[in-house]
């Protein structure tokens, strides 16, 4: 993926899907989850993104972040960096996706 294009939300979840091991986050608030999410994200919101740390534990495991706009998955995705996980991807904004919810 291009650094200069905006990320694709529904390449993401597709790039996810063939990915094995991979985990799905949406780091939007619990309540902004409950109203809908993509099917198999696990939720860990932006503001106890460290709780990622207990829930997935081998830091190889590839990571696929989104949010409603992409900001607050870039944030993450720079927290779980820092934090040790060395495949994860910012894959933007719930907003721009085509697929499903629940």
């Amino acid at each position: 993926m291009s650094l200069f294009q905006a990320n694709d939300i529904n390449a993401g979840v597709e790039e996810y899907q063939k990915t094995p091991r991979a985990k799905l986050i949406d780091v939007r608030e619990e309540d902004e989850y409950a109203a809908g999410h993509i099917p198999a994200s696990i939720n860990i919101p932006l503001s106890k993104i460290e709780s990622a740390q207990g829930e997935i534990t081998d830091l190889d495991t590839p990571l696929f972040v989104y949010c409603r706009s992409g900001n607050r998955s870039g944030q993450a995705v720079a927290w779980l960096k820092q934090a040790g996980y060395s495949k994860v991807q910012n894959i933007g904004g719930i907003a721009n996706y085509s697929g499903k919810t629940e």
